[in-house]
């Protein structure tokens, strides 16, 4: 059976994406900073808590995994966060928190699964959900678009460096997507500006030009694609899932 290790899959997309796989008969080991306990009892998965800025943690949530589930398959790269702030006034601290999670966290995770994803016979994939922010710029968060940069970077290397192994590396580009995060950012606005959510929300939806959030479950309908056998020749790749904001 394809063994499959989810990060950040609580909540929003992760979740997403784990109902996704798990549709399709994978088994699923769920990380987060808390053990998603919940979805796991509801997908017959296993979870574990992981800081995956830490590489103790990191080795120890992946060897848990291989015991509960067997060898890994399939490594999504879901977990992230986001900080605002003008980039006169971005910390040190800020910086080195959205490199840590956003890019350090994804190259420890990569590099734990890879053993497992070489020795699977061509079924290996890494899929590492990056963001439209590696894909273009965005006023106020240049941490975070910084580090979304460098996830795709090492996405086209590991492509390249694994080729050979059978194992494909690709990236999913979600733009504004109905999640926590953003809906907790919508709220923010309103309770900054007074502006209605009506209001708040359209400042989110603007740059999208179906006028829209994305929704999880399409993000995770490319990432259950590039899972798949299907997609074995698709490598290297960054895929947009954002009503066409990139164009």
């Amino acid at each position: 059976m394809k063994h499959a290790l989810i990060t950040g899959a609580s909540r929003g997309i992760g979740a997403a994406i784990a109902r996704a796989l798990y549709s399709d008969g994978w088994v699923l080991t769920l990380t987060g900073r808390e053990a998603p306990t919940l979805l796991a009892a509801e997908l017959h998965a296993f979870a574990v808590a992981m800081d995956q800025t830490n590489a103790d943690s990191v080795a120890a949530a992946f060897e848990a995994a291989r015991a509960a589930q067997g060898p890994l398959t399939a490594l999504v790269n879901n977990a992230g966060a986001v900080e605002t702030a003008p980039f006169g006034k971005t910390s040190p601290a800020q910086w080195h928190r959205m490199l840590d999670v956003n890019l350090t966290g994804p190259f420890l995770c990569c590099q734990a699964a890879l053993p497992d994803l070489k020795a699977a016979g061509g079924e290996g994939r890494i899929v590492n959900i990056a963001s439209t922010a590696a894909l273009k710029g965005y006023a106020y968060v240049s941490a975070y678009v910084a580090a979304k940069h460098g996830l795709l970077g090492l996405t086209r290397t590991l492509a390249l460096e694994m080729a050979k192994d059978g194992v494909t590396v690709n990236a999913v580009c979600p733009g504004y997507t109905e999640t926590d995060i953003v809906r907790e950012g919508i709220a923010k606005v309103v309770a900054k500006t007074g502006r209605s959510e009506a209001e708040a929300r359209a400042g989110f939806t603007q740059t999208n030009p179906q006028g829209r959030l994305v929704q999880p479950d399409e993000v995770a309908a490319t990432v259950r694609w590039l899972c798949s056998s299907a997609a074995g020749s698709v490598n290297g790749q960054a895929i947009a899932v954002c009503g066409g904001e990139t164009m």
